[in-house]
């Protein structure tokens, strides 16, 4: 064998070692539910599709409805859903195709779908109001359930809140899914994962080994990756100005200030707009501040869901 085709040999292995290495499938769904289902009665149908949800605390408590960030799915409330559920009706969600949700039978991932979900979840549950938690796209959602149905929200938590438009999410313009990021659906390692979660955090070493196996494991979940993908291509932003102003729910902002991931900038938007808020901050937190410091976030969020509103 002459040199030349020993390199040439040598190239062609590592090729596909490489492509082994990044090529990831999907895990199965029953694998997935046995690591991080609860209970079978956790899963409901609501709305034409299925949701992953857990439905806890006192049935008669001031109910409290939780919305996850992109990429993320209930579990990511878990240390805040053990204390507030001592004193409130608790019920935490995986938006369609994620988590254990399963994508959307449609295909629909826009706010609006998510909005008539959780309007269907309430009517199934005969919750008439509740006050509703939401982080990054799921304080978007949030804060949109409330200025277009104001009678069925009665506080709203807004950790950093998507909604104002950035470099490559302009208003009235779709945004255009990078051709690397669609990779996504065949190509996700670990440490790839990590690279890149690793910087919602203020402090790189609060991503447990826990929290990165488990958001690993749930994009991987069938058909989760291309939800997150089409999520983001049907992701149309609207001035939030007008829909911001209409909110008549009293409004508590929680950001950390190393966000790298919506600026901490965009609270004072926020602040200009709402009629009714108030903000608390965190100076060395990031874009994950009910899972980066649970303890520390916490407190601030329980006094004002228990403050009675004045009248």
């Amino acid at each position: 064998m002459d040199l030349l085709t020993l390199i040439l040999l040598s190239a062609s292995a590592a090729a596909v070692a490489a492509a082994l290495w990044l090529w990831t499938p999907d895990k199965r769904r029953a694998v997935l539910e046995r690591d991080y289902l609860r209970s079978p009665a956790d899963k409901l149908d609501v709305g034409g599709t299925t949701l992953h949800l857990r439905d806890e605390g006192p049935p008669t408590a001031p109910p409290v409805i939780l919305l996850h960030g992109f990429g993320a799915s209930l579990h990511s409330w878990e240390p805040w859903v053990r204390a507030l559920s001592r004193d409130h009706r608790v019920i935490s969600l995986d938006l369609p195709g994620c988590g254990l949700s399963p994508p959307d039978p449609d295909g629909d991932y826009s706010d609006g779908r998510v909005v008539r979900l959780l309007l269907a979840l309430l009517e199934q549950k005969g919750i008439a109001r509740a006050s509703i938690i939401g982080h990054s796209i799921g304080g978007r959602i949030a804060w949109r359930l409330a200025a277009e149905h104001p009678e069925r929200v009665e506080k709203l938590v807004l950790i950093a809140p998507d909604g104002f438009a950035s470099p490559g999410f302009e208003y009235g313009v779709a945004p255009k899914v990078p051709a690397m990021m669609s990779l996504m659906r065949h190509i996700l390692p670990k440490p790839l994962l990590r690279a890149n979660l690793v910087q919602s955090y203020g402090d790189p070493a609060a991503l447990t080994r826990a929290n990165l196996d488990r958001y690993h494991d749930l994009m991987l979940a069938p058909g989760n990756r291309r939800a997150l993908l089409d999520r983001m291509a049907q992701t149309v932003l609207t001035d939030p100005q007008p829909a911001l102003e209409r909110i008549a729910a009293p409004v508590l902002l929680l950001w950390g200030e190393k966000d790298a991931l919506i600026p901490f900038d965009n609270a004072q938007d926020y602040l200009r707009h709402l009629p009714d808020a108030r903000l608390v901050s965190f100076p060395k937190l990031g874009h994950l501040p009910q899972e980066e410091a649970p303890e520390e976030t916490l407190p601030p969020v329980a006094a004002f869901l228990s403050t009675p509103q004045s009248t």
